[in-house]
């Protein structure tokens, strides 16, 4: 048999192009240079530029005094998320000891590494439709909007309960509220002008099951890490807020809710949960 053996023409493999990002991801990804989970619900991977610690928002006025005009503060329902240095969640209990609350039950935790937060809706973005991008994470992941106390950090301090008061004033705050001018004390701050003016934000519009949102948003540009509370600004001379002011101010108004909560109880409930 004679002649040249067929040519073998190579083939090309198919250019399989990457999946379209959301306009939210490219948000956080690209303008902020922060790390995301993949699926959905779009979520912030926890311990790389910060650390979470997740309060009541009835300690957040008080909170807010504690932190820079720049420090981000995210909310959703009556739970309000504040963003702290990489790490921080490791040194609190410890922390919570040394300023003896570690025995107390406080409704506080930090969640880092191995976690969670998810993503508030960039600033300008138009509320989900109910339903959507409000999904449960993926099993065993924690979530700093969890309503589980299982993701909580293990340790002494850190109650199991979260609190069911209805009217807590965080729902109705716009992002970018910077600070504790915004709340007042039976909620939000009323309305400076326009038609509104006077009158107060609307309470639980986005409620427990609602998109997260922002109430001191990041700003695109600038390194999150210079304005987030820290342990190492204790004495220290920087412009970085110092961590153990914020956890000491936050824990005593979680045991001051805590203690309001239980004057409130009939006598026979109060003598229940002892």
């Amino acid at each position: 048999m004679s002649g040249a053996p067929p040519s073998v023409t190579a083939r090309t493999p198919a250019v399989v192009p990457p999946p379209r990002r959301s306009s939210a991801r490219r948000w956080y990804e690209d303008g902020l240079g922060w790390p995301t989970a993949p699926g959905e619900p779009l979520r912030l991977v926890l311990g790389v530029r910060f650390d979470v610690l997740d309060v009541p928002a009835e300690a957040a006025p008080a909170a807010l005094r504690r932190l820079g005009p720049r420090a981000p503060v995210a909310a959703r329902g009556e739970r309000v998320q504040l963003l702290v240095a990489a790490g921080s969640a490791e040194e609190l209990p410890g922390l919570l000891e040394w300023l003896d609350w570690g025995a107390l039950p406080l409704d506080l935790r930090a969640l880092g590494a191995g976690a969670f937060l998810r993503a508030p809706l960039p600033p300008g973005t138009p509320p989900p439709e109910a339903g959507r991008a409000c999904g449960p994470p993926a099993p065993g992941t924690p979530d700093a909007h969890a309503p589980a106390a299982a993701d909580a950090a293990p340790f002494s301090g850190v109650a199991a309960g979260l609190p069911t008061r209805a009217g807590v004033p965080v729902a109705g705050l716009p992002a970018g509220a910077g600070g504790p001018s915004a709340w007042g004390p039976d909620g939000p701050a009323p309305r400076g002008s326009g038609p509104d003016a006077g009158r107060p934000l609307p309470r639980g519009r986005l409620g427990s099951q609602g998109a997260a949102v922002w109430l001191r948003p990041p700003e695109p540009g600038c390194e999150v890490e210079a304005s987030l509370p820290t342990l190492s600004a204790l004495g220290g001379g920087g412009d970085a807020p110092d961590l153990v002011r914020l956890v000491d101010t936050v824990a005593t108004q979680c045991h001051r809710a805590r203690l309001r909560r239980a004057g409130a109880q009939p006598p026979a409930s109060r003598a229940r949960g002892r």
